[in-house]
């Protein structure tokens, strides 16, 4: 069984995030990377990022800064912040990397990591997938994985407001 103490070890800063990219590299791992808020995590979150680690040998996701989903989702969200989100990811056996970033999209860390297969759910199209266009540039794959129907943060926190 894994320690405790490794759950908050799997949560990187970008220095440490290529540094250990480098290395599963010469390991000849497969990297993959999707990125979310994950504000509360449910079973579609479950499916979307078990699927995604199936393409590959290490799953990096980054996830969404407070100060990010603040902007994108407007001032009542995140409803967790960005420690509790980055340390239930990292306490999932499927998840190999967590990290933050602070923009609005995560163009900047996929240039940096440059995954072999970049992951969304299928709520996007290809065109809409920021860095697809880099990683495929690279010899990469982008893979768009199916929505677990009934299952988002939105939804969630809609029923419970009715139900109040």
């Amino acid at each position: 069984m894994k320690a405790i103490s490794s759950i908050p070890a799997k949560v990187f800063d970008l220095d440490n995030l290529l540094h250990q990219v480098r290395r599963w590299r010469l390991q000849d791992k497969k990297i993959v990377f999707t990125n979310g808020v994950f504000d509360i995590l449910h079973e579609g979150h479950i499916a979307s990022l078990s699927e995604a680690a199936s393409f590959g040998h290490v799953l990096i996701v980054g996830v969404n800064t407070d100060a990010s989903v603040k902007r994108l989702k407007g001032e009542s969200r995140p409803v967790n912040n960005e420690k509790s989100r980055s340390l239930l990811l990292a306490s999932l056996v499927i998840t190999d990397a967590v990290i933050l970033f602070e923009e609005d999209t995560p163009q900047k860390l996929i240039s940096a990591i440059l995954p072999d297969v970049l992951v969304k759910g299928g709520d996007y199209t290809i065109d809409q997938i920021v860095g697809a266009n880099e990683v495929l540039a690279n010899g990469g794959d982008v893979k768009i994985v199916p929505i677990l129907e009934g299952f988002s943060t939105t939804s969630i926190i809609e029923r419970m407001k009715q139900a109040k």
